[in-house]
């Protein structure tokens, strides 16, 4: 199969691990490693399709904040719910604005996975994050996550 091709599907696949739970890139990562011709162009299509989900993810916040927020509010039927989402909601949003903090917050749950990489796409869509910041960091951290799981098996 072409390099090229491989990377085509390793970008579908990441695309599609970053939209549904149940789709696993680290899996696919590993077996890129063990086949070994093309790993690196295939981590580097599932880190960039992984990236573009996580930006989805984050755009649909970004873009859903407003109306979303009040919407929930005047539906929730006790004060108590809503002061327990902004209880949490509003110290995250903060932390996740400051670049100081917001950015090494996505490159470490982008490498590692904690906390989850969705969460913090949607939160960091709220806080205001920017957008190509956000994309940066995130395809650096999905990056060195697939090289370290794709590495071992491809230098075995």
């Amino acid at each position: 199969m072409s390099s090229l091709l491989e990377a085509l599907i390793a970008l579908g696949y990441g695309l599609a691990s970053a939209l549904v739970p149940l789709i696993n890139a680290e899996a696919f990562a590993v077996v890129a490693g063990a086949r070994g011709s093309h790993a690196a162009v295939i981590v580097l299509g599932l880190a960039l399709g992984q990236t573009a989900g996580k930006l989805l993810l984050f755009e649909s916040a970004r873009r859903a904040t407003g109306g979303l927020a009040q919407r929930i509010a005047r539906r929730s039927r006790s004060g108590r719910v809503t002061a327990r989402a902004a209880r949490w909601a509003d110290p995250i949003r903060r932390w996740l604005s400051r670049r100081r903090t917001g950015l090494p917050t996505v490159l470490v749950s982008a490498a590692i996975g904690i906390p989850p990489l969705a969460a913090v796409s949607l939160a960091a869509g709220t806080a205001g994050l920017r957008r190509r910041e956000f994309a940066a960091v995130c395809l650096l951290g999905r990056a060195i996550r697939f090289t370290i799981l794709a590495l071992p098996t491809a230098l075995a």
